[in-house]
């Protein structure tokens, strides 16, 4: 039997434009995996579609065996949590409602919130360091505090997998670090598979276990940092030339600097 995301052939497109082509990938559950590439390339269609939110044309999308277009919205809800890029909560809406709102899988009749069900909130606000925040109001956080609750939701779930699609955009090198490491420790201490989409190489490279280099909604390389940031690599991908030494903390990869080719090649020759 199939255990975790595994696709097969997917092929993903917004009205008549194709994203996504005969893609077949399997996500390594337990770790972490954070996935590169330029704009525009499909990594957030890709995200979209094992979330459930982008449909797909062919292929199939596997969880633990099971096609995940087949299985009810509850019980997709139940394994799998999903946040966007910009997440919106209703105004005025405090910590603990919106945390809140990961026990609706499980929820029936009335939707009440049972003692096991806020037993569980309370849980997902200490693992995330919200305590003492409860009842703020959600507008009133920092950006750091609001991504962290949007993550104490998903844990709220209880779920094994959390999808991320780009969780540090609009915070700064600070609040990007408190997300990461909050992700990081989520994935040590409860096990949480983490999937999410990061702009930054060097953040990337950090935090995975696992890195995809996307292109052209293809993957050009799958496999560790190691594997995945090196020249080559992200000569392909990107189309840069870039430097790369070992992070004399984290031991990873890292690019320290870079140079365009072929698209200021392009642009001079188009300019002329």
């Amino acid at each position: 039997m199939k255990s975790g995301i595994q696709t097969e052939n997917i092929v993903a497109a917004y009205g008549e434009k194709v994203i996504i082509e005969d893609l077949s990938i399997s996500i390594p559950m337990g770790q972490v995996t954070t996935i590169i590439g330029p704009n525009g390339c499909g990594k957030s269609t890709f995200l979209k579609t094992l979330g459930r939110i982008l449909g797909i044309k062919k292929g199939c999308i596997y969880l633990d065996g099971e096609e995940i277009h087949k299985l009810p919205t509850k019980e997709l809800a139940k394994k799998m949590a999903i946040l966007p890029q910009t997440p919106q909560a209703p105004d005025g809406l405090t910590v603990e409602e919106l945390v809140a709102y990961g026990r609706f899988p499980y929820q029936k009749g009335l939707g009440r919130l049972t003692k096991e069900d806020k037993e569980i909130v309370a849980w997902a606000i200490d693992a995330t360091g919200l305590n003492g925040l409860e009842d703020r109001a959600t507008s009133d956080l920092s950006g750091g505090q609001r991504q962290r609750v949007w993550i104490a939701m998903a844990l709220a779930q209880e779920t094994e997998i959390i999808l991320l699609d780009e969780p540090t955009t609009y915070l700064d090198m600070a609040y990007q670090l408190e997300v990461l490491e909050l992700l990081e420790e989520l994935n040590k201490k409860h096990g949480c598979t983490i999937l999410m989409v990061l702009h930054d190489l060097n953040l990337a490279s950090k935090f995975a276990d696992h890195m995809i280099a996307f292109r052209e909604g293809r993957v050009m390389k799958a496999g560790t940092p190691f594997e995945v940031m090196n020249k080559e690599i992200l000569k392909e991908v990107f189309e840069i030339d870039a430097n790369i030494i070992n992070d004399p903390d984290s031991g990873r990869p890292i690019c320290i600097s870079y140079k365009l080719l072929n698209r200021l090649k392009k642009a001079v020759k188009k300019g002329a």
